[in-house]
């Protein structure tokens, strides 16, 4: 989530917003989930097709989940996949300027999202003003400087170097799981605990559906609109990029993984 002075390196896509959408706080939220308890209320940030938000509200049932993304039609998928639940709402709403009261949260949580904005910092002192004292702040972002390809790929190395290229002029940062501690801490917030969690495809059908959906993402999402944009590459490079991920998905010893940092602060 990014307000509209922030440049999404993503985009929303149906291939960004079709993998977001197989996320489950039960996954994502591991490192949360243990320090939630009924009757909390909870405030999720960037909350994308609301997947995610959608165990968290039954967490914290009843008490009330909010869900909040700058993407219209977003939240109206994440309304329709979750309709019927009482104690979760969605709206629209910026990270930099929370439409709620001083103290008026229990829990405030940022799955993906620090790394895309250009003042993570600020945000994180917003989402502390929000909290109740002692109210908790947890974030989990992906280090992509620590993504890696078996067989070694050549393609999937320039995708790596050319995701950072456009993260980097969109003022975002894509190895942010490294820095989550530090900007919690920059914004105020004390006792805070650090987790790494590391991603791993290596079934099959997680393989191919990893791999064919970057070679669409490299090539369709608003990723592929940037990196042509800023001149980082062109049609061609993009379709290569993407022609790389396809054969390493069909790969029989095809492997990829990733590390995931994990932050919660008290405010």
């Amino acid at each position: 989530m990014t307000t509209n002075s922030d440049r999404y390196t993503h985009g929303h896509h149906a291939s960004v917003v079709g993998q977001h959408a197989r996320r489950t706080a039960e996954v994502e939220a591991a490192f949360l989930l243990p320090h939630l308890r009924p009757g909390m209320r909870l405030l999720d940030v960037g909350c994308g097709p609301g997947t995610i938000t959608a165990g968290l509200a039954r967490a914290v049932a009843p008490g009330e989940t909010v869900g909040i993304d700058v993407v219209p039609e977003v939240l109206d998928q994440a309304r329709a996949a979750t309709a019927g639940t009482p104690n979760l709402r969605f709206e629209e709403g910026s990270v930099y300027a929370l439409a709620y009261p001083d103290a008026s949260f229990d829990v405030c949580f940022a799955h993906q999202v620090l790394q895309h904005l250009t003042r993570p910092v600020e945000a994180a002192r917003e989402m502390r003003r929000i909290l109740r004292p002692d109210g908790l702040a947890a974030v989990r972002d992906a280090d992509y400087a620590t993504m890696t390809a078996t067989p070694h790929t050549p393609e999937i190395e320039r995708w790596r170097a050319l995701y950072h290229a456009v993260a980097k002029r969109n003022g975002a940062e894509a190895d942010a799981g490294r820095r989550l501690p530090g900007w919690l801490e920059d914004a105020g917030f004390h006792d805070v605990s650090v987790s790494a969690t590391t991603v791993l495809f290596h079934e099959r059908s997680a393989v191919e559906n990893w791999g064919l959906s970057w070679a669409e993402r490299v090539t369709h999402s608003a990723l592929a609109t940037q990196a042509v944009e800023y001149g980082l590459a062109t049609a061609a490079d993009l379709e290569a990029i993407a022609e790389g991920w396809r054969r390493w998905a069909h790969s029989p010893q095809a492997l990829f993984f990733y590390v995931n940092i994990e932050a919660i602060g008290r405010a």
